[in-house]
């Protein structure tokens, strides 16, 4: 990453972050804010899984959506917010595990739009395992009333 990182960025991304009823709701946790990089962590729980007990695809992509759109947060100005506008979700291994990490990383920055990609990993005794990977891209909004911090 190049430039400076934005002012009180991991503030703007910790309180946003607190505000997501869907997070909550999945039992996500906020574990890494970092200029660039955001990381998002959730327990295994049997109510977020498929027919076959494996984390369930849509929760894999909703974690990796959020975790790619606050590394993009943290690389904008303060009066700026951020809507996805496009992603793709590889899932190369099932969602098993005790627990699940998920890391946005910025690609590519930009001052309209920008480019991130995730990584998803499931936590076990042992090395942890790349379960998913998500190319997205976000949208930077800036003067909309409705959308803000």
């Amino acid at each position: 990453m190049t430039g400076f990182p934005p002012p009180d960025f991991a503030g703007r991304i910790t309180r946003s972050f607190g505000r997501q009823p869907a997070m909550a709701l999945i039992g996500a946790e906020l574990t890494r804010v970092e200029h660039g990089t955001v990381e998002i962590e959730l327990p295994f729980d049997e109510k977020l899984t498929q027919q076959h007990g494996f984390l369930h695809a849509g929760v894999i992509s909703a974690a990796l959506d959020t975790a790619c759109g606050y590394a993009a947060y943290s690389v904008i100005d303060a009066d700026a917010s951020i809507l996805t506008i496009e992603f793709k979700v590889n899932l190369m291994s099932p969602g098993r595990g005790e627990r699940f990490l998920f890391r946005g990383e910025i690609t590519k920055p930009g001052s309209n739009i920008i480019v991130a990609d995730g990584r998803g990993y499931a936590i076990s005794d042992g090395p942890a395992k790349l379960i998913a990977s998500m190319t997205s891209t976000m949208m930077v909004v800036r003067g909309r009333e409705d959308i803000t911090e």
